[in-house]
């Protein structure tokens, strides 16, 4: 059996578009995957959708499908996707609607179920140790990291493109090599290999060069044209990572080390909906230019039990910021900062945390005894997490009148006010989750 050659085109929500409409083109793919969720990502799509029923997906869906769908279709390259977020019935009809404008003949299948907020009310909160009822009228939504059965299924049943909202990542490409290669839902080995190929791939350049690259200590050719990666995979689910001739960035035993320790907390219990995938016994290996050869991953049965990534309202954040340059800059911020504390004492319980920073001196490090730079500029923040919109908005009134009621020189003020949707996570069994996908009609059966 062939080997099945699967593409990462997106790595993020607000990822490139380029890299993935030139793997659509030029990759020769089986399956091109757009991995575009973050836990807040997919609250955040909660939030649209309570606001307006037909809204909660990825707003680059549009854009990306328009990119890549022509070339797809005519290349025989399937698509899956979690694009889908809060709305994956949603955004598989807006794809069928832009297919339909294409002249194109494509199944689309959406993928739902993970939503279960109406059923995580009694389960414990890992930060909190209390139910997720505790949240109140603040919980905002509860979805489950489900895994690759549905997509499967969908593959199945002949989707050219499926939609799905908070799937795994990892299980948005063991879900094709799964229907590719016709591996059981019980061969442990190969659905530990299959997530370790997932892991690889999802965060597209993180594993090219992206992110990896730090100038005179780990160099990237040709940064600013960086290919995104795809994976040539064997029916045993070992695998080759590469990238395109003529892209930009590098794949290296370096680059796919650092990708294969990402987000890993116990290399050889590394959880999933689907299986308990083993790392701790993998190889990487330069076998060419831009070409690693992955293989030793395993996996053991799944727990049975499934993450849950619970989003909710977490109060307001009001924040401003404003420059000082020249002789005395940084006297003249921390001076600034000393009276946006004064000033904002009347604020009372309104103010539940706040922090004010120098950027470029203790934003980041906490260094206020270390001897300071002679500086040109300096950037002042002051942020504040409020328990109403109103005291959130007063935190930018502040900064802005400084201009005037401040130290001298200030300028280029930025304010902004916003809700702030905290995370927090759960477990559920497998059993109350219950997964499916809908086919919709293509454009011949619609006629």
């Amino acid at each position: 059996m062939r080997r099945v050659r699967i593409g990462a085109g997106a790595g993020f929500q607000g990822d490139r578009i380029d890299p993935a409409v030139d793997l659509a083109t030029r990759g020769a793919l089986d399956f091109l995957v757009f991995e575009c969720l973050a836990e807040r990502t997919i609250a955040l799509a909660q939030q649209n959708r309570r606001k307006d029923p037909s809204a909660g997906f990825d707003p680059l869906l549009e854009r990306r499908m328009r990119a890549v769908l022509p070339t797809c279709a005519q290349n025989g390259t399937r698509i899956v996707t979690n694009m889908g977020a809060a709305n994956p019935l949603a955004a598989a009809c807006l794809v069928q609607r832009i297919a339909r404008e294409l002249g194109l003949s494509v199944k689309i299948a959406a993928v739902t179920g993970d939503d279960v907020l109406d059923r995580i009310g009694p389960h414990l909160l890992e930060e909190t140790a209390a139910p997720a009822s505790a949240l109140g009228q603040n919980l905002i939504s509860a979805n489950a990291y489900i895994g690759c059965r549905a997509i499967v299924s969908a593959l199945d049943a002949g989707a050219d493109v499926v939609i799905c909202g908070r799937a795994s990542d990892p299980a948005l490409f063991l879900g094709p090599l799964v229907h590719s290669f016709g591996w059981h839902m019980d061969d442990w080995t190969r659905l530990g290999r299959g997530t370790l190929v997932g892991h690889l791939l999802e965060c597209a350049a993180q594993i090219t060069g992206g992110y990896f690259a730090d100038p005179g200590v780990k160099c990237v050719p040709d940064l600013a044209h960086v290919g995104f990666p795809l994976a040539e995979v064997a029916p045993d689910g070992n695998a080759v990572i590469t990238k395109l001739p003529g892209t930009g960035g590098l794949v290296s035993r370096s680059t796919c080390t650092e990708q294969l320790l990402y987000e890993i907390h116990d290399p050889e219990r590394y959880f999933q909906p689907d299986v308990i995938a083993d790392f701790s016994r993998v190889t990487l290996e330069e076998i060419g230019p831009d070409r690693v050869a992955v293989s030793g991953a395993s996996g053991k049965p799944a727990t049975g039990a499934i993450k849950v990534s619970v989003g909710y309202h977490d109060g307001w954040l009001g924040e401003g910021q404003i420059s000082y340059a020249g002789a005395n800059c940084v006297a003249r911020g921390r001076l600034a900062l000393d009276l946006i504390h004064a000033r904002l004492a009347d604020c009372g319980t309104g103010i539940l945390e706040d922090r004010g920073d120098l950027i470029g001196i203790d934003a980041t490090c906490r260094r206020a005894s270390l001897p300071l730079p002679a500086l040109a500029d300096i950037r002042v923040r002051y942020a504040a997490r409020c328990r109403d919109e109103a005291t959130a908005r007063r935190i930018g009134e502040e900064i802005e009148a400084l201009y005037l009621c401040g130290p001298a020189g200030g300028g280029g003020v930025f304010k902004t006010v916003r809700e702030i949707v905290g995370v927090a996570s759960a477990f559920i069994s497998a059993e109350h989750v219950t997964v499916t996908h809908e086919i919709l009609e293509d454009q011949h059966e619609a006629a």
